[in-house]
């Protein structure tokens, strides 16, 4: 089981247990973090500083991907296994599935690569990679299955996921008041998209705290606390879901949070910003018109994306201002199709999917 970034360890770490349930002495090995270790995961690597996003951003992390690869090649040679379980992070994982398909060795790849999106050119290694794809997106196995690629739509891992803290609970964990909005920032967990989506986030966060004197900043990234930030009237949190249910509207680095919050009623912007050289090859290769999740799973511009250049404090807060308000028409639209998009994301249980493919692939 190989996971490449914090989100891959939890959904490999609901794999892991489901797997238990169903077959208490299986044995798996893995690259992972604390949360795959926590359910029984030997971990050969751990995860941390191996994610990255972006041309530039994986140049730089090269030399430790060959690393890993090189080790998970002689682990294949050393000692044969019946089944391999890539979790998403594609730039590496991809490697490595096709090094297992290579020696022989089943493949059950979780949460697709997004090939949809910048790829298709790459279908025949993914093809020659992988035994079988188990797929998180409505849309993916109708995309997958032509190309030859056996796929299953598997239901959203979020649906899995606990409900989360009720508003008045989750508010009263960070610390607020309830009469008093709320406005979450989930800049993401890498450090690189940090350092290009916070001072943007926080320009405008403290823009709309002119208009809104009482509103109160909740950011989804301890990390990032800082005295003069909490003087300021931020509030830090590690728990990303508290600060969705806490919020009023959010900002949100695009990505699977962007699900999370849509699925929790949160109207929001979506923000991302990455390397110039990345975002001119990106321009070139993608094939599909919006970068947000949720966009792409409702098929329409549901939540308004701010990219790149776009990506300016004015704006941000100009985007952003009227969703603070619960009853104006932008946030009721968000909130409206948010409800299309729960239906479309399946059922819960994808863990157990998983679990039952990959049994299946090994026997």
């Amino acid at each position: 089981m190989s996971a490449g970034e914090r989100s891959g360890d939890q959904l490999g770490a609901a794999v892991a247990a489901a797997l238990r349930r169903r077959v208490p002495d299986v044995e798996i090995d893995g690259i992972g973090g604390s949360a795959m270790r926590s359910a029984g995961v030997r971990l050969l690597h751990d995860l941390t500083g191996l994610s990255v996003v972006g041309l530039v951003e994986a140049l730089a992390a090269l030399p430790r991907h060959v690393r890993l690869l090189r080790a998970a090649r002689d682990r294949f040679r050393a000692r044969s296994y019946d089944l391999v379980l890539p979790i998403d992070y594609p730039g590496f994982n991809l490697q490595l599935a096709g090094t297992a398909r290579r020696g022989g060795c089943p493949v059950l790849y979780y949460v697709a690569p997004q090939l949809w999106a910048w790829g298709a050119w790459r279908a025949p290694r993914l093809r020659a990679s992988v035994t079988r794809l188990a797929a998180v997106l409505p849309f993916e196995r109708q995309f997958f299955e032509p190309l030859g690629i056996p796929t299953d739509f598997v239901g959203h891992p979020l649906l899995d996921a606990a409900a989360g803290p009720m508003r008045l609970d989750a508010r009263r964990a960070l610390g607020v008041d309830d009469d008093r909005p709320v406005l979450g920032l989930f800049p993401g967990s890498r450090a690189h998209e940090r350092r290009r989506l916070w001072p943007v986030m926080r320009g405008a966060a403290l823009r709309l705290r002119q208009d809104h004197p009482t509103l109160t900043l909740a950011v989804a990234a301890p990390e990032l606390r800082t005295p003069e930030l909490e003087a300021l009237g931020f509030v830090f949190s590690p728990d990303a879901p508290c600060v969705v249910r806490a919020a009023d509207a959010g900002i949100c680095k695009s990505g699977s949070t962007t699900l999370e919050a849509a699925l929790a009623g949160m109207p929001m912007a979506i923000v991302y910003r990455t390397h110039a050289v990345t975002a001119a090859v990106a321009r070139r290769v993608l094939q599909v018109p919006h970068v947000g999740l949720v966009n792409l799973v409702a098929g329409r511009s549901v939540v308004p994306e701010l990219l790149q250049d776009r990506l300016s404090v004015p704006l941000l807060a100009a985007t952003v201002s009227p969703l603070l308000a619960r009853d104006s028409a932008e946030a009721r639209a968000q909130r409206a199709a948010f409800g299309d998009l729960r239906a479309a994301l399946g059922t819960p249980g994808a863990s157990a999917r998983v679990a039952d493919l990959a049994l299946d692939l090994a026997a």
